[in-house]
C-alpha cells in the first residue's frame, strides 16, 4: 500500500507534465514575440512597460501594438487547432480541418461582400462570422433532409458543394471590386493577417471562442466514444446525431470567430491536432488542451515570422501554406492506416 500510494502521489501525469511545458514554451514565446519587431525591446522595457512604468514611447508600443497582436495570435491559433481536432476525432480522419463544412469559405464571401459594399471593419467582421455560421447552417439543414445515405460523408461532400459555391461567389464579387481600393483589400484578407489587431477587435470572438470550447471540454469522452464509430457509440447509450451536431455547432462557432477575425488561416487546424496526436494520444481529453496550446505556440511564431523576415508583411495563410504543405506530403507518404 505504501510503496503504490507514494508512487501514484509523487510521480507526476505524462500528459500533464507535457501541457505545463506547453504553457511554459507558450509564457516564453508571448514574452519574446512583444520583444521582437522594427522597434526592438529588451526585456527590462517590457517588463517596465508591463508594470506601466519606463519609457513612455515603449510603453506604447507594448501596450497598443505588440500586445493585442500575441494575443491574438495565441487566440486564433489555439482556436483552430482545438476546431481542428474536434473535427478530426469526429469524423475518425487525420486528414480532416476545420473548414471541411465550408466554414472558412463562407467566412471569406461574407468578409468579401462587407469590403465590396464598404463596410466599417467591424461590420466585416461581423459579415465573415455570419457568413461561416450560415455556411455551415446550410450544410447541416441540407443534410438532415438527405436519408439512407452515410452521415458523415454527406456531410463531407455538402461541406465541398457549399464550398465551392462560396468560392465562386467570392470570385465574382473579387471580379466586379474596385481594383485600386476593393480588391487589394480582398486579397489581403482572404491570405490572413493579424496587421492592425487591436483589442477592440479581439474582444468580440474572446467570448464567443469559449462558448464554443466548453462544451467540446464537457463532451471530451462522448467524443472518445463517437471517435469509435456510430454503431459503438449506440451500443453504449449516446446518440450519435445529438452529440455530432453539438460538436459541429461549436468546432464552427469557433472557427467563424477567429475568421472574422483574422482572415482565412490555412493549415493550422490541419497540421496541429495530428502533432499533438503523436505526442498524447487520441484520448480527446488531453488532446484537447495540448492542441490548443502547440496551435498557439505555432501562430505565434509564425506571425512573428511574418512581420520580421521582409520589408513588407508577409500574409499568414502564405506562410503557413509554405510550412503545412510538406507536412501533408509527408502526411500522406506515412500512409498510415484507422484512426489513432
Amino acid at each position: 500500500m505504501g510503496r503504490g500510494t507514494t508512487a501514484d502521489v509523487s510521480l507526476p501525469r505524462p500528459g500533464l507534465t507535457l501541457t505545463g511545458a506547453l504553457a511554459g514554451a507558450l509564457a516564453l514565446l508571448a514574452f519574446g514575440a512583444v520583444m521582437i519587431g522594427p522597434y526592438a525591446l529588451t526585456p527590462g522595457q517590457v517588463l517596465a512597460a508591463l508594470t506601466g512604468q519606463g519609457d513612455p514611447q515603449a510603453q506604447i508600443v507594448v501596450w497598443n501594438i505588440r500586445l493585442p497582436r500575441v494575443g491574438a495570435a495565441l487566440l486564433v491559433g489555439a482556436a483552430l487547432a482545438a476546431a481542428g481536432a474536434s473535427y478530426q476525432a469526429l469524423f475518425r480522419n487525420p486528414l480532416v480541418s476545420p473548414d471541411i463544412l465550408g466554414v472558412s469559405a463562407g467566412a471569406g464571401l461574407g468578409a468579401v461582400a462587407g469590403i465590396f459594399l464598404s463596410l466599417p471593419v467591424a461590420a466585416i467582421q461581423a459579415s465573415a462570422f455570419v457568413g461561416g455560421m450560415v455556411a455551415v447552417g446550410v450544410v447541416m439543414l441540407v443534410g438532415a433532409l438527405v436519408r439512407n445515405t452515410d452521415r458523415t460523408l454527406t456531410l463531407v461532400l455538402l461541406g465541398v458543394v457549399v464550398g465551392a459555391l462560396a468560392g465562386a461567389a467570392t470570385s465574382l464579387l473579387k471580379v466586379m471590386a474596385d481594383p485600386y481600393d476593393q480588391l487589394p483589400a480582398i486579397t489581403f484578407w482572404l491570405l490572413g493577417s493579424l496587421a492592425s489587431i487591436t483589442t477592440r477587435d479581439i474582444l468580440p470572438a474572446l467570448p464567443m471562442v469559449l462558448v464554443g470550447l466548453i462544451p467540446l471540454a464537457l463532451l471530451r469522452w462522448r467524443i472518445n466514444v463517437l471517435s469509435l464509430g456510430d454503431d459503438e457509440a449506440r451500443a453504449l447509450g449516446i446518440e450519435a446525431g445529438r452529440t455530432r451536431f453539438v460538436v459541429i455547432a461549436a468546432a464552427t462557432l469557433i472557427t467563424a470567430s477567429v475568421t472574422a477575425l483574422a482572415g482565412v488561416v490555412g493549415w493550422v487546424g490541419l497540421v496541429i491536432p495530428h502533432i499533438a496526436r503523436m505526442l498524447v494520444g487520441p484520448g480527446f481529453a488531453r488532446l484537447l488542451p495540448a492542441s490548443a496550446l502547440i496551435g498557439a505556440c505555432y501562430l505565434l511564431i509564425v506571425d512573428t515570422l511574418a512581420r520580421t523576415i521582409a520589408a513588407v508583411e508577409v500574409p499568414l495563410g502564405v506562410l503557413t501554406a509554405v510550412i503545412g504543405a510538406p507536412f501533408f506530403v509527408w502526411l500522406l507518404a506515412r500512409g498510415r492506416r484507422g484512426w489513432s
